[in-house]
């Protein structure tokens, strides 16, 4: 919201030393958000002239040009001779005698342009005379601003800055969702007062005489015959008729400054006037062409298959639940968001029908984005307009009229309006200073109440309160305690760090998904995050171990049409991520995420058509099927790894990530979060044959890891090797022992020794270790697979798998016997259940 302050200082005592960002202070102490201050840019010397001749000259470019003097009063003062300036112009819309804008050398226009004496079409040009949009005043750039235009016929040398408002500033604050009021002068104005302490004037306060409202003349009905969530969608609807205007009358020039101040551009005075009295109020104004109605005016829902074509020139397929206002041809506005262009006002427009209104919040919240039309009307209708105020409001735009577009005000009109019931609101008298913990006084929150307009009632032990009519927000307890905390100072509210309660923390899936995450990133991983978006085809082939088809979620309204179905790996996101990174540069990659994956079931329909309301919490059983249209969602924890382990050195040849690495980093996971896996060579449509593993906890199937295709790879743009691993982590994490338990440390040295075992060439490594860990028994602490021979030496269908093995009892040194008969009796278990034999 864009606030003018010469416009605020009309509702308000504003000190007249005042800067911008001393009101934006006081304004930041009640609440708002500090944003910008805006000005026109400019800087005098500008001035009234006056043109006293002028010769048109062409040009050999094919230009007319007009070599003008141009009065522009009296340099030394009053009664000393009139300084005339020879300037060059390009326009051709002014007359002798016009009294215009100069800016003489030494001003500065908004870009920032700055004016100096320049020679151009063989003349010296001493100053320019100005246009509307060289001035900041809108788009016009027709030719040059006349003031008769404007209405004015000023004193030639006079400051044309104070004469148009250009020495006005707006300070512009955020105004939050819950505080459409400050959507307006009178809002802001209050807020300022609160701050300061300064005395506030109310626009909305009008003599009951002068809102006396014409009910005869135009017939006004509201046939809503489907409200959402029972609120009709018209609660208030008044009209009245200004006759005999004069569109083409000027705006007057302070107007015109203030809306351009404010954000809103000049449109004519029928229109400007509406816009100025929406900012001033609050309550968003349309008018419309009386001559151009048909019969009187109702509001209702669209019917099935109706169009409107609005202001903007487009042709609007409606919706049921759009409400709209219409006469007996149909449809000339979409209520609360935009009028249709078949009754707008034009400058041919010679009676107007003004309307003032409140409509249902939802409702126009719903058509507002249904449509993509976000309107300043829109914007303030859906966060509740003060329904005691559309009365004052039409009568202020009759005024108007009446007094800057020469109307008449009409006795015709109409309203329709329901009684206005405030809902009290108890609140107890310890309740606020125990929830803001600060110790006010019952004075101090009823002083602060009664500042922001309620009305306080002292009953037993609790306070009621009836909140102000502009105020929708004020719905309980918690939020009345808050306005008193924010009209008391927020300064009092102690900063006092919570304790929390002994025993609280981490869940335990908690405290070890982060255990999982802290290990990879010691590991040397990046973590990436990626969206949960992907295509079919991507979840077939990385969602099934098979790469058929398997079900996916589809978005209604997906971010990316070509990305609409929720991921079932997190694969696809670490491979954009990886080619996003390669396409920069970046070749050698560890990354990995964590986050959800969705895996719904065939044949099972999820979602649900009910939304249940926000403003109360859903009982047990509307929780309990909004749970049955969610399909599950497990936490998945993946990596990714290519290009180099080790980058190429003096003295040291490159290394590449293979799917060694790959198990490793599963490994890491699993002893993070306190379970041993084992690999079981398996196949996925994926991943390379004979280099994919299936990774299991006990008899359970977790994840996998592989090599990708070099097809696979290659369509993700990904040159070269790319390994990966990816385990369900909640399901890890469930599998895990309840409490992980340190083992204990020995002080006695290893034993180490290798071996060599001949098996089928088949036979899964993993199966040939668990054998030799099996039977070494428990002075076996380490067995890792360090060769994997198959040639000379070897018969076919056989190969030599060779371990490192270490030994260590946690009592005493061991022996070089005792190690040989371990490592013995684990050869005897594997030979006994894989026929495997000592290498020779």
């Amino acid at each position: 919201m864009r606030v003018p302050l010469s416009w605020l200082r009309e509702y308000v005592d504003v000190s007249a030393d005042a800067t911008a960002d001393d009101v934006l202070a006081s304004l930041v102490s009640v609440g708002f958000e500090e944003e910008d201050v805006h000005g026109f840019e400019l800087t005098g010397p500008i001035v009234v002239g006056q043109v006293v001749s002028f010769e048109s000259e062409s040009q050999t470019n094919g230009k007319t040009i007009r070599w003008c003097q141009v009065d522009v009063g009296a340099s030394e003062g009053p009664g000393t001779a009139h300084d005339i300036r020879g300037i060059v112009c390009g326009a051709g819309n002014f007359f002798v005698g016009d009294k215009v804008v100069v800016t003489l050398p030494g001003a500065v226009l908004p870009g920032p342009f700055a004016i100096a004496a320049r020679k151009t079409y063989g003349h010296v040009s001493d100053g320019m005379m100005a246009s509307a949009r060289e001035l900041g005043l809108g788009d016009g750039h027709d030719g040059i601003l006349r003031l008769v235009e404007l209405g004015l016929d000023p004193e030639v040398g006079a400051d044309a800055i104070s004469l148009l408002g250009l020495d006005d500033v707006a300070v512009e604050i955020n105004v939050t969702p819950d505080r459409g009021y400050a959507l307006s002068l009178r809002g802001v104005a209050r807020e300022y007062a609160h701050a300061t302490g300064a005395t506030f004037r109310d626009p909305g306060e009008r003599a009951f005489e002068d809102l006396a409202q014409p009910t005869s003349g135009v017939d006004v009905a509201v046939e809503d015959d489907a409200p959402i969530r029972g609120r009709v969608g018209a609660s208030e609807f008044v009209v009245r008729v200004v006759r005999g205007v004069d569109p083409t009358k000027p705006t007057p020039p302070w107007m015109i400054a203030r809306l351009q101040l404010a954000g809103i551009r000049s449109l004519g005075v029928l229109i400007d006037i509406t816009n100025y009295v929406m900012l001033e109020l609050g309550n968003p104004i349309h008018g419309y062409d009386l001559d151009h109605l048909h019969g009187g005016i109702t509001v209702r829902r669209a019917r099935p298959g109706e169009h409107l074509t609005t202001l903007d020139g487009k042709d609007r397929t409606l919706s049921t639940e759009d409400l709209l206002i219409t006469d007996e041809s149909g449809p000339i506005g979409l209520a609360g968001v935009m009028g249709g262009a078949t009754t707008e006002m034009t400058d041919a427009t010679r009676n107007v029908l003004i309307e003032a209104a409140v409509f249902d919040t939802v409702t126009i919240a719903r058509s507002a984005r249904r449509h993509k039309l976000p309107s300043e009307a829109s914007k303030r209708f859906e966060r509740g307009v003060d329904p005691l105020i559309p009365f004052v409001a039409a009568r202020r735009v009759a005024d108007l009229m009446v007094a800057y577009a020469g109307g008449t005000l009409s006795d015709e009109g109409g309203a329709l309006f329901a009684e206005v019931f405030l809902e009290p609101v108890h609140l107890p008298r310890s309740f606020t200073a125990g929830l803001i913990g600060v110790d006010y006084t019952d004075a101090e929150v009823i002083a602060a109440l009664e500042t922001i307009g309620a009305d306080v009632a002292e009953t037993g032990e609790s306070l009621t309160v009836i909140p102000p009519s502009w105020r929708p927000d004020l719905t309980d307890k918690w939020t009345l305690a808050e306005e008193v905390a924010r009209i008391t100072g927020y300064d009092r509210i102690p900063s006092v760090l919570p304790i929390p309660p002994s025993g609280r923390g981490f869940t335990r899936p908690q405290a070890g998904r982060r255990r999982v995450a802290n290990a990879l990133a010691a590991a040397g991983f990046v973590e990436t995050p990626s969206f949960g978006f992907t295509t079919e085809a991507q979840n077939d082939l990385h969602g099934s171990p098979s790469g058929e088809h398997v079900p996916s979620i589809a978005l209604a309204n997906p971010l990316d049409g070509q990305a609409p179905f929720l991921r079932r790996s997190l694969i696809p996101g670490l491979l954009q991520v990886a080619h996003r990174n390669q396409s920069r540069g970046l070749t050698d990659l560890a990354l990995f995420e964590t986050g959800i994956v969705f895996h719904p079931e065939a044949g099972v329909a999820y979602g649900t058509e009910t939304v249940p309301p926000a403003a109360a919490r859903p009982d047990a059983a509307t929780l309990a099927a909004l749970d049955a249209a969610i399909p599950p969602q497990p936490r998945h924890v993946a990596v990714l790894l290519t290009g180099h382990r080790i980058a190429k050195q003096p003295g040291q040849t490159a290394e590449s990530f293979d799917v060694a690495d790959a198990l490793d980093a599963a490994r890491t996971i699993a002893a993070a979060a306190g379970v041993e896996i084992t690999v079981v060579q398996a196949s996925r449509a994926a991943l390379h044959p004979g280099r994919t593993g299936v990774l299991r906890v006990g008899d359970t199937d977790v994840g996998y890891v592989g090599e990708l295709l070099p097809a696979v790879s290659a369509g993700a743009d990904l040159p070269g090797r790319v390994v990966v691993a990816e385990m369900d982590l909640d399901l890890v994490l469930d599998l895990a022992r309840e409490r992980v338990v340190a083992a204990t440390l020995s002080g006695y040295p290893a034993a180490t020794q290798d071996v060599s075992l001949v098996v089928d060439a088949a036979l899964p490594a993993a199966a040939v270790r668990a054998a030799l860990v099996d039977g070494a028994g428990p002075l076996l602490e380490h067995a890792r697979l360090v060769d994997d021979y198959r040639g000379s030496g070897v018969a076919d269908g056989k190969k030599s798998l060779t371990f490192a093995l270490r030994f260590r009892a946690a009592d005493r040194t061991l022996t070089a016997a005792e190690a040989s008969e371990a490592k013995l009796s684990g050869v005897a278990v594997a030979a006994e259940r894989l026929g495997a034999a000592i290498r020779e």
